[in-house]
């Protein structure tokens, strides 16, 4: 048997892998991706196919004297069959979309921007221009914009001409009017659009059981019921936004899209060698400056292999990529996740692992540091596949690499898998448009004002044109290239640092090359004002108690929930109850589990997924806790686990009543501590915020894990019991039955509110 994977015939053929898979579809065989071993009567059907096409014997090295054997008949049969179908069948299906088009619409666009729009303004050149060509009806012409001042006038004279007209004339000359309705429209202007009196209208819809004043608006459905029965044609007037206007957001045809660059986002384990494999793939394709040179100067930076270009962001790992995606940024194509041989899965990998999942990224495991002594990769594989990461060699679908960067080793062989991912990705985009984009990171700089570092995702960004990212807006003044050098053009998957914006934009926040400067300050305008009310409004992430009304209205169908606890027994515990609580109105799904402290990182993929953070055991960071409230995340801590399933079951079910909640006084951090006979153990303490009160119920928390929960004992400054001590000072404790207290933990003290109902 020759054992032979698809990627290595394509290259042996002179073709790519997609072609292979899809003609072995064709003749009934399934296979799963690229590394597929082939089978012989597989590799005997691409044989026999590629030998007829060309007219020739296919010579393939290292195959033996293996003669091709012939296709089975029918198959073969199959195949003719279909080959010669397509042609005709795509011939006849083109004409027939076109012709059994049933819409008949017709589109006016409107400038929101302000309440009473002045046509006469308006370019309806241009908007027409806009109006996809799809929407247009069959035998009716395109109406055109008519000025305001002339539509008013016929509208007029056609009232007048019908009042004089004898009512026999009338009935041969009447012709149906054809009247534009948008989504919603007031009772006044759609009796004006008809040509009627409001009293006509309202009569209508008095006998349709609707009681509407002619201020009042009536949706779409009503007024074209309404327009038919008065002989009117009716159509659905589109109107578009500022946004929509200024914005190209037009999808490409595939004659236009055309192959790019994948971006790729290199994440793993704090020492795993994330910043030495890019030094290792930067030496690696040094030789080749002009294409290959690697700088660290602005974030990102483009590599050559086999005449092909790789994009690699150089991101601080899980917790920017998360940041950009909360803010609507798909960026990334493919996640290298790199772990150390000699380490295996840690709490920053699982992290990873996790993050990549939610943004529905492709990810290539690097096994790094396999010249180290103690290095199991086998073991690594085994890890992984506890989280769902299955190994190709053992049947699975994800890529795994063994490398060392420190040698340099396989470093060549990371880069082709990668291309071979994106090549099954069969990545594009259109060159041939107005650019837009992705801001990556950006920096005020004091000679050269706000600097953007942007990656192109379509179309070609160049000098001199007109951005909008955010709130920012401004003329490219001048584009550096990854290596420092100007240019005067980049296309798609090319990252650019630019200046000439009016301030520095927020990382993830989309870019768009405009015509319209006016239009764009606008735009802005809107945007920032936007921001401050969002500022000002309450938060719409999910909480429990308002999870039912929620699910009530189907704005919830999954409960992501985020699980952090003391033990990694206990988070799979957790987990393992929480899932069982699915049911048929919403599913309960834990999108990520770890042990530790709640981070800041949590509160970021709980935001961006809109998640519910379960602490078990566990407190969040100082950060963290400041993150959670000021983006509304929802983080519920429990000391027992069943509190924390009936507590959720309870939401689901809308019966979630709380009567009490917890209230942190303050936080004090023990410098020292004294044995006292016949006492216990005091600690001396600094209050580093809020109050320390002697009646307050305290916790001790080491290391962000709950390891005590019980009352002071006592409360002392100097020799002096006190009743409560502020921020600033010190002080000297005891806890109630505990004395396991060490230097550098943490009390924090706190009590039970009554929440008011």
């Amino acid at each position: 048997m020759i054992k032979v994977r698809v990627h290595e015939l394509a290259k042996l053929l002179d073709t790519n892998s997609k072609e292979l898979i899809g003609l072995l579809a064709e003749y009934g065989y399934v296979i799963k991706n690229h590394m597929t071993v082939l089978e012989d009567d597989q590799l005997d059907v691409i044989l026999e196919v590629f030998t007829k096409r060309y007219n020739k014997a296919v010579e393939i090295p290292d195959f033996g004297k293996q003669k091709p054997k012939a296709a089975p008949k029918k198959d073969g049969a199959d195949a003719k069959d279909k080959e010669k179908q397509p042609e005709p069948q795509a011939e006849e299906e083109v004409p027939a979309e076109v012709v059994d088009e049933p819409i008949k619409r017709k589109v006016r666009h409107v400038d929101t921007r302000q309440t009473v729009v002045d046509v006469n303004k308006m370019d309806t050149e241009k908007l027409e221009e806009m109006v996809p060509t799809n929407v247009a009806d069959d035998g009716v012409k395109k109406q055109k914009l008519k000025k305001g001042a002339n539509r008013h006038r016929d509208n007029n004279m056609n009232n007048k001409a019908k009042q004089q007209q004898p009512a026999k004339e009338q009935k041969v000359k009447k012709e149906k009017k054809t009247v534009l309705i948008p989504d919603e429209i007031s009772v006044g202007e759609f009796a004006n659009r008809l040509g009627v009196s409001p009293t006509e209208v309202i009569k209508k819809l008095m006998a349709l059981g609707i009681m509407a004043a002619i201020s009042q608006t009536i949706d779409f459905d009503v007024a074209s019921l309404i327009a038919e029965d008065m002989g009117a044609i009716v159509e659905k007037e589109i109107v578009l936004s500022d946004e929509e206007i200024l914005f190209d957001d037009h999808e490409d045809t595939e004659e236009e899209l055309e192959h790019r660059p994948p971006v790729v986002v290199v994440m793993g384990h704090v020492d795993h060698g994330k910043t030495s494999l890019l030094d290792a793939i930067r030496s690696t394709n040094v030789t080749d400056t002009e294409a290959g040179g690697i700088t660290q100067h602005i974030g990102a930076h483009r590599v050559r292999i086999h005449d092909k270009k790789i994009t690699f962001l150089d991101t601080p790992g899980h917790e920017a990529f998360t940041a950009m995606r909360a803010r609507g940024a798909q960026v990334t194509d493919i996640a290298i996740l790199v772990v150390a041989a000699d380490d295996g899965v840690m709490p920053q990998t699982i992290e990873a692992i996790n993050h990549a999942k939610a943004a529905n990224v492709s990810i290539i495991v690097a096994i790094n540091k396999i010249d180290k002594e103690g290095a199991n990769p086998d073991r690594i594989k085994q890890d992984l596949t506890e989280h769902g990461l299955i190994p190709e060699d053992w049947g699975g679908d994800t890529i795994c690499v063994e490398v060392s960067a420190k040698k340099k080793q396989n470093i060549e062989g990371l880069l082709e898998m990668v291309l071979l991912v994106a090549e099954m990705r069969d990545l594009k985009a259109n060159p041939n448009r107005k650019a837009k984009g992705t801001v990556i990171e950006s920096r005020l700089d004091k000679g050269r004002g706000p600097v953007a570092t942007v990656l192109v995702q379509n179309g070609t960004l160049k000098v001199g044109d007109i951005v909008v990212a955010g709130t920012a807006i401004g003329h490219v003044r001048a584009m550096l290239d990854d290596k420092g050098k100007r240019i005067k053009k980049a296309g798609p998957s090319v990252p650019v640092e630019i200046t000439g914006l009016s301030e520095t934009p927020d990382g993830g926040d989309l870019f768009y090359v405009v015509t319209d400067e006016r239009l764009g300050k606008s735009v802005v305008e809107k945007r920032k004002q936007q921001q401050k009310e969002e500022r000002i409004k309450a938060h719409t992430a999910v909480t429990l108690d308002d999870l039912f009304d929620r699910i009530k209205e189907g704005q919830v169908k999954d409960l992501n929930i985020i699980v952090k606890a003391d033990v990694q027994g206990s988070v799979e515990a957790v987990r393992q109850s929480l899932e069982k609580l699915s049911n048929d109105e919403v599913h309960v799904k834990v999108i990520h589990g770890g042990v530790g402290a709640i981070r800041e990182s949590d509160v970021m993929l709980a935001f961006a997924s809109n998640a519910i953070i379960v602490g078990f055991n566990v407190r969040p960071d100082p950060g963290a806790a400041a993150s959670a409230e000021r983006q509304g995340v929802d983080v519920r801590l429990y000391r027992v686990i069943y509190n924390a399933i009936e507590e959720i079951e309870a939401a689901m079910k809308g019966m979630l009543e709380p009567t009490f909640r917890e209230e942190v006084t303050g936080h004090a951090e023990i410098r020292q501590t004294f044995k006292v006979s016949g006492v216990g153990t005091i600690a001396g303490c600094y209050v580093q915020d809020g109050t320390i009160a002697r009646n307050t119920q305290v916790r001790l928390v080491r290391d962000g894990i709950v390891v005590h929960e019980g009352k002071l004992a006592s409360l002392k400054r100097f020799k002096d019991d006190v009743k409560e001590v502020h921020s600033g000072y010190e002080c000297g404790l005891g806890i109630e039955n505990f004395n396991d207290i060490k230097e550098g933990d943490i009390v924090e003290g706190f009590k039970m509110v009554e929440v008011e109902k």
